[in-house]
């Protein structure tokens, strides 16, 4: 939408328990397919684009926290260290039968936090639905030092690289 795009929002109904950990980058990779293909089948003359961002550190996928207290072991294990947070995507048309996957990592640093901000974050209610248990567009923000990468990628769909491969695709000119 921020291009003038105009889009569709078609929530998938993929239950991401269901799919088995393999390394970050597939795992990404085989949600953000499952979720474009699931509802291309819905669309079939559409292009699709679906999307999963994941959070990883020391080789650990950082899922949605389900508690408090899962939130705050989350945001503890990222406290005053680096991650990863890998978004794959997958734009696809049935019709076509045409698919393109991509996964896209972007480096995070947090800073050192006390317990009270993690806690006082956690009370924002914020990191429930977030990936790793934070938001980087958001109250979270304050907890991330400095980025190596692509910053709409860690909101959750790396905008320049879904574009490239649009315009690939010759779904958008420029």
């Amino acid at each position: 939408e921020q291009l003038g795009i105009p889009i569709k929002i078609n929530p998938s109904d993929v239950d991401e328990t269901k799919i088995a950990l393999g390394s970050p980058k597939k795992y990404a990779a085989k949600l953000s397919e499952l979720k474009a293909r699931t509802t291309a089948e819905q669309n079939r003359s559409s292009w699709v684009l679906g999307a999963d961002t994941i959070v990883v550190i020391n080789d650990e996928i950082l899922g949605k926290p389900h508690s408090e207290g899962h939130a705050l072991d989350m945001l503890k294990k990222l406290n005053n260290k680096s991650h990863t947070v890998y978004t794959a995507f997958c734009l696809t048309n049935h019709d076509l039968n045409r698919s393109i996957t991509r996964v896209v990592d972007t480096g995070v640093q947090f800073k050192l936090c006390t317990n009270a901000e993690l806690m006082w974050y956690i009370g924002t209610n914020e990191p429930f639905g977030k990936a790793g248990a934070y938001a980087i567009q958001g109250k979270g923000g304050f907890m991330v030092k400095s980025i190596s990468g692509s910053y709409s990628n860690v909101v959750g769909l790396p905008i320049c690289e879904v574009v490239e491969e649009m315009k690939n695709l010759n779904l958008i000119k420029f």
